[in-house]
């Protein structure tokens, strides 16, 4: 079972790897998941992330408090209202649209409804 966390640790992490250049992809989701599951399996490189500079942070953040910074929930929000605008643009069916914007309305009230770190 350690080494199944082990290997999910390791591909989180990369695609949080992957989420620093991409501006699509969420870097800090991918590094929660990935320290949780390091936690079970590599304390050590579960430590690299809580006490990386720029990552370590908001991992910590999450952690202690729930916490997500104003500027991240600003952005979460954004890019899901940018992904049904452009699925609306891109002509979706209509239900899809819809379910989509349910979807992302849910998600985004529970990132702005989070504390501020």
């Amino acid at each position: 079972m350690r080494r199944l966390w082990y290997v999910l640790g390791l591909i989180a992490l990369a695609l949080g790897i992957v989420g620093i250049a991409l501006p699509v992809l969420p870097t800090v989701p991918f590094l929660l998941l990935a320290a949780a599951a390091f936690a079970r399996s590599s304390p050590r490189l579960e430590r690299r992330i809580l006490d990386h500079p720029t990552y370590g942070p908001p991992v910590r953040a999450w952690r202690e408090r729930g916490a997500i910074s104003r500027l991240a929930k600003i952005w979460a929000t954004l890019a899901m209202a940018g992904g049904v605008g452009f699925s609306l643009i891109a002509g979706m069916p209509i239900w899809v649209v819809t379910m989509q914007a349910m979807i992302c309305t849910a998600i985004a009230a529970f990132v702005i409804t989070r504390p501020e770190a």
